[in-house]
């Protein structure tokens, strides 16, 4: 069974404009390395990188 403190929210900023646009779940025993993920941003009005804030 998974253990209870595993996972942390983190926070997704966009990689041209640097506006934090989203929060996900992230299992940080895992997954040691940054998330990386394409998703839409609404200041830029397209779909951008979107890299886990420090």
């Amino acid at each position: 069974m998974a253990k209870v403190g595993n996972r942390q929210n983190k926070t997704l900023v966009c990689s041209v404009c640097n506006n934090e646009n989203y929060r996900t779940e992230k299992n940080v025993r895992n997954t040691t390395d940054r998330l990386t993920i394409n998703k839409y941003c609404p200041v830029c009005k397209k779909h951008t990188e979107h890299k886990e804030k420090k």
